[in-house]
């Protein structure tokens, strides 16, 4: 037998059911879903039926069953315990064309109650044409403990960018490419959300060809940038550095090329001439190349190198700043690095800078707050460095370890003791130094006061 599974709207539409027993009854709970005019025949009904007609929800007509009772109706289900009525209500439909299901009795059935599974207005039908309505009941329970509960709150949003889309949006294959995409997004309240963002400008972020340096932030996702997200998500290629995590990662296309570029403790797995060329040649092929990068791009990313290589090559480019560690590293010991009283000066720097070769080019501010990158895990020498140039021993420093992210965690020192505790430290981890951190007595922070005002 060849079905064709198909979806009526039978809101308001006139339907015959002939019987008024068990199994009618459990016909009808389907039936009145759907919003039909529902008429019932038979000459006897159990009780819920009589209820169902007193409220006004099913017209029970009591009455044995007539070939003229199927004039005017839509469809009909013979659902009687007699096999003698339930054939004469399917003949009578055959001949005038009016598709009919016979309860338990295949051979006189135009159509099949399929066993659903709903969330919302999404339904998934199971059909074994008859043969065993066991089988579809244990596929649908099987199914319906697999979805999501909130399926149907998100296809009344989904359903909302569609037709938002179908407006504003000309026909063609970009429109139908866009409304797949959406189709695979989850979608937000917020009016920053990404998706309904998209569904606006359509599928423009990311241009064939072109490199995007991206700034990934921190780690956390929900610090990307909606730009970032966009560019993210449309890239053919994305080129990464290894600290980025995979919960950004997994919002690449499931086609997109993937690849870490990135290195690890001073281990190089590709040279940085290699992944200049990797861009350029993804790029020249028209693919469309992120080149995803820890922070900001633009803060110790060895950007101006890639886009040197990109300009000297002719490959158009562009940057997307990103949430600098040093901004999450702040944010996670609640300190500001331009505190007005403790800091108007901040320096940022490398571990392997950091140690100044040059004291005039980083000069011993008292009243600046120090953020180093990547300091290492041995910071005695960067510590005897800074008080030889006249740091005191008791200024306030912190070491923050994956800030932002949900394994963080935070050490408070001084610059004396720094090299004894940041050891622990695991990496990838940042230091901030400064009275701004002020992770100390109040006796020292008074003591310094005075020493800046002094100044």
């Amino acid at each position: 037998m060849s079905l064709l599974p198909i979806f009526l709207n039978l809101e308001g539409r006139p339907c015959l059911l002939v019987g008024a027993g068990t199994v009618a009854l459990e016909k009808i709970g389907s039936l009145l879903k759907t919003g039909l005019k529902l008429r019932v025949v038979a000459p006897e009904a159990r009780v819920e039926v009589r209820q169902l007609a007193r409220e006004g929800r099913i017209e029970w007509v009591q009455k044995t069953f007539e070939a003229t009772d199927l004039d005017g109706h839509f469809i009909v289900i013979a659902a009687t315990d007699s096999a003698e009525v339930n054939t004469a209500v399917y003949r009578a439909a055959l001949e005038r064309g009016i598709p009919c299901n016979s309860v338990d009795d295949v051979p006189n059935c135009d159509f099949f109650f399929g066993s659903v599974v709903s969330r919302g207005d999404l339904q998934i039908a199971i059909s074994t044409a008859g043969e065993s309505p066991a089988v579809a009941q244990r596929l649908r329970w099987e199914i319906d403990e697999q979805l999501p509960e909130d399926l149907g709150p998100w296809l009344a949003q989904l359903g909302e960018l569609r037709r938002e889309v179908l407006a504003a949006h000309p026909r063609g294959e970009e429109r139908r490419l866009l409304l797949h995409e959406l189709a695979q997004r989850e979608i937000c309240d917020s009016a920053l959300c990404a998706t309904k963002d998209l569904a606006r400008r359509g599928r423009e972020a990311a241009v064939a060809g072109t490199v995007y340096l991206v700034g990934a932030g921190p780690g956390d996702p929900e610090l990307l940038t909606v730009k970032a997200v966009r560019l993210i998500e449309k890239a053919d290629v994305i080129l990464h550095d290894d600290l980025v995590p995979a919960a950004i990662l997994d919002l690449a296309l499931p086609h997109a090329v993937v690849v870490n570029v990135g290195k690890r403790c001073g281990t190089k797995s590709i040279t940085q001439e290699e992944i200049n060329a990797l861009m350029i040649e993804h790029a020249r092929a028209g693919y469309s190349v992120v080149r995803l990068k820890s922070g900001d791009p633009l803060l110790f990313g060895r950007a101006a190198e890639e886009m040197a290589a990109l300009a000297e090559a002719d490959v158009p480019y562009e940057v997307v700043p990103g949430v600098s560690a040093a901004f999450a590293a702040a944010a996670a010991i609640g300190c500001s690095l331009t505190d007005r009283n403790w800091a108007s000066n901040v320096i940022f720097s490398t571990g392997h800078h950091a140690q100044s070769h040059n004291r005039a080019a980083l000069p011993a501010l008292e009243d600046a707050t120090r953020v180093v990158y990547m300091p290492g895990r041995d910071l005695t020498l960067l510590a005897e460095e800074w008080m030889s140039e006249g740091l005191p021993a008791d200024l306030p420093c912190a070491v923050i370890a994956r800030a932002a992210q949900p394994d963080q965690s935070v050490v408070h020192t001084t610059l004396g003791e720094l090299g004894a505790t940041a050891a622990a430290v695991q990496a990838p981890s940042l230091l901030i130094a400064g009275w701004a951190v002020r992770k100390v007595e109040e006796p020292k922070l008074l003591e310094a006061a005075a020493r800046l005002t002094a100044r």
